[in-house]
């Protein structure tokens, strides 16, 4: 099993679960890249886990054909001695250097995970289409094909054309959910008590990687216009770190909002910037509404998270949302970077109590049956027996 880097972020929960729970049946080695700088590492799952694994030292997010060539090469070597009846990879740079090293050592099944894909809204046009063509001829050499929604199976077979739709299974995500299930009241009185939250201020958070597709310019911009407007208390955080912290500060400076980044300067602030937090469950416990502004998605994990914890949601219809969420049951979904729609729909969630509280009251039984781990293992093994039996036929 290869994946990109263990970075904090949804990936990397979900094979550290796979790497766990698929041990019962299988033997599980686990291949990953290095992360960048700018992001907080998730080892400590993969520890806590009990699980060990082989880092793959040149393997990073940016694309150097040096260090590329270099961890091909060593991902053979491995495949070669470890001599696996199936390489299962995850996100695009794994699955390109990875599935290319398992083609090349005639290894029986190899499968590949989308995470979300890259195939709009990340590089130029040229670009795009050199990464569409590679994953095109990729996975006419896979055995199959895991997309993580049925928005997503759609979007890969039929608006990108990279393989016959029957290769492609949906499986989605699973990870174990009960920590946002318990001690939910200290853990509100934790999180909000170490940002100076009173009880009759409203707390919405936008949770992940601080980087251009995740648009937290939207996020921004909408808190500046209804900071103006409201007659509620309101307070605006965002949960998480990366390359584009530095220029969303100058744009809550540009935009008037008091704001601070909590690691260097603790203290009560319209917007606080609150770096990386480990412990999402708490986070998820002390917020009032869960927000996402991203252009392009797979599955999002905080969404998943914050149904787990009984939080609302407001997000915009991109990717694999719509098969995440039930719009309107227990989240509100909006067009892709639309201010005034976005604006307005939190401004409504603010001020409507009643609202809040109908779509987090139901979200819970949502998500415990469609993203429990136990069923995403169940649906993994099963493919995987299916690939070996057409593979010895």
């Amino acid at each position: 099993m290869i994946i990109n880097r263990l970075n904090l972020g949804g990936p990397a929960f979900h094979v550290a679960i796979l790497a766990k729970y698929l041990q019962e049946g299988f033997e599980v080695l686990l291949l990953a890249g290095t992360k960048q700088d700018s992001e907080e590492s998730s080892e400590y799952i993969v520890k806590e886990m009990g699980l060990t694994f082989t880092r793959l030292q040149e393997m990073k997010r940016s694309i150097n054909p040096y260090r590329d060539i270099r961890s091909y090469l060593e991902i053979r070597k491995i495949i070669k001695q470890y001599n696996p009846d199936i390489v299962h990879t995850h996100a695009a740079k794994a699955g390109a250097l990875g599935r290319l090293a398992a083609l090349h050592e005639k290894i029986p099944v190899i499968v590949h995970t989308f995470h979300g894909h890259v195939f709009h809204s990340y590089f130029h046009p040229i670009k795009t289409k050199i990464f569409l063509w590679i994953e095109r001829f990729l996975a006419k050499r896979s055995s199959a094909i895991i997309a993580i929604s049925e928005r997503q199976k759609h979007e890969l077979a039929s608006h990108y054309n990279l393989c016959e739709p029957s290769k492609i299974n949906i499986i989605p995500l699973g990870f174990d959910l009960t920590r946002f299930r318990e001690n939910v009241e200290q853990k509100r009185i934790d999180f909000r008590k170490k940002f100076f939250l009173d009880d009759d201020e409203i707390a919405i958070g936008i949770i992940g990687r601080l980087v251009p597709i995740k648009n937290h310019s939207l996020f921004i911009d909408c808190a500046a216009r209804i900071l103006a407007s409201t007659s509620k208390k309101v307070r605006f955080f965002i949960i998480g770190d990366g390359e584009s912290r530095v220029s969303l500060m100058k744009e809550a400076s540009i935009v008037g909002i008091d704001y601070s980044y909590y690691p260097d300067e603790k203290k009560k602030s319209d917007l606080t910037f609150t770096s990386w937090i480990k412990d999402v469950d708490v986070c998820i416990s002390g917020l009032d509404i869960v927000a996402l502004c991203s252009f392009n998605e797979g599955t999002p994990v905080s969404l998943i998270e914050a149904q787990a914890g009984n939080r609302p949601i407001i997000s915009t219809k991109v990717g694999g949302i719509e098969n995440v969420v039930k719009e309107g049951e227990t989240a509100l979904l909006v067009n892709i970077n639309d201010f005034s729609e976005f604006h307005k729909t939190l401004l409504l969630m603010i001020e409507d109590d009643d609202l809040r509280a109908r779509l987090g009251r139901n979200s819970w039984e949502f998500v415990r049956d469609k993203f429990h781990y136990t069923r995403l293992i169940r649906e993994i093994s099963e493919l995987y027996q299916s690939m070996l039996k057409k593979n010895k036929k």
